[in-house]
């Protein structure tokens, strides 16, 4: 129990890990859980558009893909350019502690070989949810985030997050509860 206690701290940290590439960005802050959490919706939701795949296996793909973060922390891209984090040993030293270890680690290396439709659509996942943050930024008036969005499309490998991606990209980041019912913003009632 001991180690399974550790394992949810652990898991907690990523509450207090920061995502750092919104510093290049210039306006915004995430939390790598806050990140997996939006991740995992839309995993699940790309996962029931997608007939004969996993949906619980893409969900826990998009759960666990960023746990390593907790021992590593986030390296956005200009990082990576110039620091290695051992991911494997932080996947492995994990893995070892879990009585769920070895699922835990075959995983994330699925997810690391992108070769499965489930790890496919959880990697879609992980950059729609930058393409929904970056759509934010950029309804807030972030120029920047129009320099990145063509980046984040490219890392797409399936037609459906490509046009779930332009979707996003021409909607109003408000509109989803600022509805044109200009009578109920005024007297607070229909």
């Amino acid at each position: 129990m001991k180690n399974l206690a550790n394992f949810f701290f652990e898991v907690g940290m990523l509450k207090r890990t920061p995502r750092t590439g919104f510093q290049f960005l210039g306006s915004g802050a995430e939390s790598v859980a806050e990140h997996s959490f939006r991740t995992a919706i839309i995993g699940f939701t790309l996962a029931h558009l997608d007939d004969g795949v996993d949906t619980g296996k893409v969900v826990q793909m998009c759960l666990f893909h960023d746990i390593p973060e907790a021992r590593t922390g986030d390296l956005n891209y200009v990082n990576k350019k110039y620091v290695k984090a051992d991911e494997e040993k932080a996947v492995e030293d994990l893995a070892r502690t879990l009585p769920f270890g070895d699922e835990y680690r075959a995983l994330l290396e699925e997810f690391g070989h992108k070769e499965s439709r489930e790890a496919q659509i959880a990697h879609d996942a992980d950059q729609l949810e930058m393409i929904l943050a970056l759509k934010e930024h950029k309804d807030l008036g972030n120029r920047n985030a129009d320099e990145w969005y063509p980046f984040a499309v490219r890392r797409l490998r399936t037609d459906g997050a490509r046009r779930l991606a332009e979707t996003i990209w021409t909607t109003d980041s408000s509109r989803w509860w600022f509805d044109d019912d200009g009578d109920w913003w005024v007297n607070g009632k229909r």
